[in-house]
């Protein structure tokens, strides 16, 4: 069957829209946001990096990602990474080093943090690169997942992802192994 076929009979049978439920406001069970969402990412392999500035971000790049290949979509730090990336075959990332992207906002409950396609430059950006940083603000921390899902229910983006900690699986011989099929490391940068 053809992909054109596969297409029109895969639209031909849409189910109808039905409107997203109401979600419960279940209120915000943490005393502090940044505390809570730095235990969970630490918790699951991911890194935590209070930073004021973009400068900041910078020296720290400078000093733990040197010798590496950066990309980022990130005009602050265009000077520490390689902008030509995004247009470019996905395949060409396959040797990032690290990858930094803005991401929207974060969750305190499950230390994760929303990317839409229009952040990650390229969809598989966050997924292929060794290490992935992405750069919040404080004040952006949301603290259920149910909070989250209102925030992005009435938004409209074609792709969009809650990132938490580097890839990990327990299904090789029941050992956890981290970056099986994403990153190795995640960090995310908490901006004043």
């Amino acid at each position: 069957m053809s992909r054109e076929k596969i297409l029109a009979a895969v639209a031909q049978n849409k189910p109808t829209l039905t409107p997203l439920p109401e979600i419960q406001n279940f209120g915000n069970p943490y005393a502090n946001l940044v505390e809570q969402f730095k235990t969970v990412l630490t918790a699951i392999g991911g890194e935590v990096v209070y930073v004021k500035d973009w400068e900041e971000i910078r020296a720290y790049i400078q000093t733990h990602f040197g010798g590496r290949r950066i990309v980022t979509n990130i005009d602050p730090l265009a000077d520490v990474a390689q902008e030509s990336w995004i247009k470019s075959d996905p395949h060409s990332l396959e040797d990032v080093g690290l990858a930094i992207l803005k991401g929207q906002f974060g969750v305190a409950e499950n230390g994760s943090i929303w990317v839409t396609e229009t952040e990650m430059g390229q969809r598989v950006t966050p997924f292929i690169a060794e290490t992935l940083a992405l750069v919040i603000q404080k004040s952006e921390l949301v603290p259920k997942m149910h909070d989250a899902y209102v925030r992005i229910g009435g938004e409209r983006y074609g792709f969009g992802a809650f990132i938490a900690g580097p890839s990990k699986t327990a299904d090789i011989e029941q050992s956890l192994v981290l970056g099986a099929h994403g990153p190795k490391s995640m960090l995310a940068f908490l901006m004043d």
